[in-house]
């Protein structure tokens, strides 16, 4: 009777690990649209900068297809409140992400000239 219940113990183990090594592994990518709708808003920024500055951008699209700044990690104060200023709430076509998502995007704001 253990020989049994082992057997039928092995077998499980295996049939479980072998079905979840079969699935399709999801792709994990930022939608283009996203980043190239960032990209335009942050365009031309209306202050001076002396040194390139770097944050990640953590957004949400809500169900009116509008972005919304979770957070903004930074070290400028000036950054941090230009990026909210120019992403929140601003429309995003969500035909192939959809609505209730949220994604952590790195942002790097260049110096003036």
């Amino acid at each position: 009777m253990k020989t049994l219940k082992m057997l039928v113990l092995v077998v499980a183990i295996t049939f479980s690990s072998a079905i979840s090594a079969s699935t399709n592994p999801i792709k994990k990518s930022e939608p283009n649209e996203v980043t190239e709708t960032i990209g335009k808003l942050l365009k031309n920024p209306d202050f001076q900068l002396s040194q390139d500055t770097k944050a990640i951008v953590q957004i949400a699209i809500n169900q009116n297809d509008e972005m919304v700044v979770l957070s903004v990690e930074t070290k400028s104060k000036a950054v941090e409140d230009y990026i909210k200023g120019r992403l929140n709430y601003k429309k995003v076509d969500t035909k192939e992400i959809g609505y209730s998502r949220s994604f952590k995007l790195p942002v790097t704001i260049l110096k003036s000239n």
